[in-house]
């Protein structure tokens, strides 16, 4: 099972964090052994009676984070198709996985915020439809690198990728969904699912339920999704007691070695991939992080 962390692009309590601290994490997340790095996807959040919340646009940081980092691989979770034409999407996910080595995995949603859609001029209706749409595009230009496609949201007219991929099938596609059409299309399509956020393992079955009807309805081979988890993560400093925010239902909360047990009960659920979200992201969060993963790796080599 592989260990990544979401990277802070987005607002918190009114402060935004800069480029420079952001690719430092991403550098520190790199150096200290994690899998991947994830971006969010998203143009900005505004909740009725707030003030609007800011995000960096996600493909120009996973652009630039591509030529910073080496070895980890780098997530989308998830890019919204409705913000991009869908087969530029597509020539977009193949030049940076050519720019990146192969080191992309190009995680893909419907959207669901509609202050977003609505301040930028895009659609929200039929998110369904339109993200079927956009997967029979993006799906064969990706891996096969062609498509012919006319549809009522989309069309793609003897559309062709080159150059072409640099790695057979092209960058694994990861799907974000939850309803039972969104499902469907996740069993149908995608390399790997993901759901999100989690605390303990507990809180997986009751969603992979749903999944395991979806691929059986579609004939998908068992384990097929793979399974990735975006869980909720607190690693206490030495000294320090859960803080009272917390919710222990909600966020991973413990000890270097507690987390990094709760960790590896992800992996006796079956999740190949975790990603996750730090309540802190300070320097110390991430090398905490690290040590998690590593105790977690040693429970895996036992």
């Amino acid at each position: 099972m592989k260990i990544g962390v979401a990277l802070p692009i987005a607002e918190r309590e009114g402060q935004q964090v800069g480029y420079d601290e952001i690719r430092a994490l991403a550098l520190q997340a790199e150096d200290e052994g994690l899998d991947s790095i994830w971006f969010y996807d998203h143009l900005l959040f505004r909740s009725q009676g707030e003030p609007t919340r800011g995000i960096w646009e996600c493909w120009t940081l996973l652009s630039a984070l591509a030529e910073a980092t080496k070895r980890a691989e780098l997530g989308t979770l998830v890019l919204c198709t409705a913000f991009r034409n869908p087969a530029l999407l597509a020539k977009m996910a193949v030049t940076l996985d050519a720019v990146s080595k192969g080191r992309l995995i190009l995680g893909l949603g419907a959207g669901w915020h509609q202050p977003e859609f609505d301040a930028f001029g895009l659609p929200f209706d039929h998110l369904a439809g339109r993200f079927e749409e956009a997967l029979s595009i993006i799906v064969p230009l990706v891996r096969e690198g062609k498509v012919n496609f006319e549809g009522k949201y989309y069309s793609a007219k003897e559309c062709e990728m080159a150059p072409g991929n640099i790695r057979a099938g092209g960058p694994p596609i990861l799907i974000g969904a939850s309803r039972p059409r969104m499902l469907e299309l996740t069993a149908r399509h995608a390399d790997l699912w993901n759901t999100c956020w989690l605390g303990p393992v507990a809180a997986l079955a009751p969603r992979l339920a749903p999944l395991e009807e979806a691929r059986q309805k579609v004939g998908r081979e068992a384990g097929k999704p793979g399974v990735t988890v975006g869980v909720s993560v607190h690693i206490l400093a030495a000294g320090e007691e859960v803080p009272a925010a917390v919710d222990r239902e909600r966020v991973i909360v413990g000890t270097v070695e507690e987390v990094g047990q709760a960790l590896y009960d992800y992996q006796q659920a079956g999740a190949v991939h975790l990603i996750c979200a730090l309540r802190e992201n300070t320097s110390q969060a991430y090398t905490r992080l690290a040590q998690a993963a590593q105790y977690c790796r040693k429970l895996q080599a036992q």
